[in-house]
């Protein structure tokens, strides 16, 4: 199952590299469903069995967690081998994110997409070999934890109007301000940060940067207390004249925030991918639930306003996943999918909303506890409506694609 030393995934990687796939292959071949076992048989033992314990202490322990992902090949599918990755397309990413959809909660998933998709895929693209071999290397092999340094306390889809600096002093920049809402924040050993590293135009003044978090002058201020994704840990950090060596810049100076939303699109279709099994199984646990729960001498479930708005939830979830799999066979082929990225963000997010919520109804003074799953998800999966852009942001870009409005 180990990646390294010749392992079974090391194979597998090495049988599909070259293969094209194309719309209709993208999520549900022999070789999707061989990786999606694997990993649920981790899910099912290394991580499932803890999740109520980590989401009471408000934390996972990422380190190891990552681990036993780093070691199994999934936090780096799409990573390029020579760097520890199976060099595998996006689909299969894809297919890890909606398998990890089967744990128990929503905040380790998005833990694990941050450090597997979020934080290295510009370092992927264009760090030095240098640079990949101290961060991407490790943080691919589960020896790391990686957060991403975007959001601040006044920009968060808004990534152009971020005010941290990152000013060259020498051979090193000077990091003052502030990052927000950083996942896995307060255990991180490195954050992809964005910063500004001029005083140019706002879309091309920012830089991106590997930032070590034990040097001097960076502050873990809080681990953030939320409503929900409980076990992922979340912090607000700030930066007083941090320094860091001008070669661990990622890519080009001032083109920070064009490497930024190069991977948007793959964050969006991540998210999407991985509020399916969470939607499935709100859906069957609330059938199962009103099957055995009655009022008025009968179950809930037979009155037909129920089974039917249940039925129809599944099929909003069955065409969710098929428009994100056309999304994904449309970008794996090299096509521009930010309209349909964003249409599938937009549906997701509204998604779990309608459905956690309908199905709460369902299960009555039940819904209110937290002794059930459903009540979790329900406050967990409306950070996808929130994280990596809201509803508005969704629809300007979909207007804009449509030509309903002018692109800037």
């Amino acid at each position: 199952m180990a990646l390294r030393g010749g392992g079974r995934w090391a194979r597998l990687g090495s049988a599909l590299r070259g293969r094209s796939s194309g719309p209709r292959d993208t999520g549900d071949t022999p070789q999707h469903r061989d990786l999606r076992e694997t990993l649920r048989k981790i899910i099912d033992k290394e991580i499932n069995p803890f999740v109520d314990k980590w989401e009471e202490e408000g934390q996972f322990p990422a380190h190891k967690v990552f681990k036993i992902l780093g070691q199994a090949g999934f936090l780096g599918v799409d990573k390029p081998t020579e760097y520890g990755g199976m060099g595998l397309d996006f689909s299969y990413n894809i297919a890890v994110a909606e398998e990890l959809g089967n744990i128990r909660c929503a905040g380790i998933p998005m833990a694990i997409g941050v450090q597997a998709g979020m934080a290295t895929p510009a370092l992927t693209r264009f760090g030095s070999h240098e640079l990949k071999k101290q961060f991407l290397v490790p943080t691919i092999a589960g020896d790391v934890v990686a957060c991403l340094g975007i959001s601040e306390a006044g920009a968060g889809s808004d990534v152009a109007n971020i005010k941290t600096t990152a000013v060259r002093k020498g051979n090193e920049y000077v990091i003052n301000g502030g990052k927000m809402w950083i996942t896995s924040g307060s255990q991180a050993d490195w954050m992809c940060l964005l910063a500004n590293t001029s005083e140019g135009p706002p879309h091309q003044n920012k830089s991106l940067i590997c930032l070590p978090m034990n040097l001097p002058g960076i502050h873990v201020a809080k681990k953030i207390d939320k409503l929900g994704m409980r076990s992922s840990d979340t912090a607000q950090i700030f930066f007083e004249n941090v320094r860091v060596p001008c070669t661990n810049l990622i890519g080009e100076e001032g083109k920070g925030f064009t490497y930024q939303m190069l991977q948007f699109q793959e964050e969006r279709l991540w998210a999407v991918a991985s509020a399916l099994k969470p939607l499935e199984t709100v859906i069957q646990e609330t059938i199962d639930y009103t099957r055995q729960r009655k009022v008025f001498g009968q179950p809930v479930l037979h009155n037909q306003s129920v089974h039917f708005r249940l039925a129809e939830m599944a099929t909003e979830v069955e065409l969710l996943r098929s428009l994100l799999h056309r999304a994904v066979g449309l970008y794996i082929e090299g096509n521009d999918v930010t309209k349909f990225a964003s249409m599938a963000k937009l549906k997701a997010g509204r998604l779990t909303r309608e459905v956690t919520d309908s199905c709460l109804q369902f299960w009555g003074g039940m819904g209110f506890t937290s002794e059930v799953l459903v009540s979790r998800l329900y406050r967990d999966l409306r950070l996808i409506s929130i994280g990596g852009g809201t509803d508005e942001t969704m629809l300007s870009i979909i207007c804009k694609y449509m030509e309903i409005l002018p692109r800037k």
